[in-house]
């Protein structure tokens, strides 16, 4: 990836996090939650495609929407130091063996 698309991605990210840090809207519902006795953690996730205008006569699948995924299909699960940190927090334990 080339350093100008880094930064481009970077601002996106930036921007994104600004704009939902900002939002009165948001803060509103947080302290809602506050108020309610809860500590809230918050993860969102966004997925971002692109690809340059001279490669778009190739043609690719359509997107997937949730609701149309295959229902027999195992969900991917996936968990990472950060998630096993949290979960011990929590006094949640993973077991290992599988």
């Amino acid at each position: 990836m080339n350093t100008r698309l880094k930064q481009l991605m970077k601002e996106l990210g930036e921007a994104i996090n600004g704009s939902l840090s900002e939002s009165e809207q948001i803060a509103q519902v947080i302290a809602k939650i506050k108020d309610e006795g809860f500590d809230i953690f918050l993860v969102l996730e966004a997925t971002i495609g692109f690809n340059r205008h001279d490669e778009e006569a190739v043609e690719a699948p359509p997107p997937e929407l949730v609701g149309s995924r295959r229902k027999n299909v195992e969900p991917e699960f996936s968990i990472n130091a950060h998630d096993v940190r949290f979960l011990k927090s929590l006094r949640i334990s993973i077991d290992d063996a599988e």
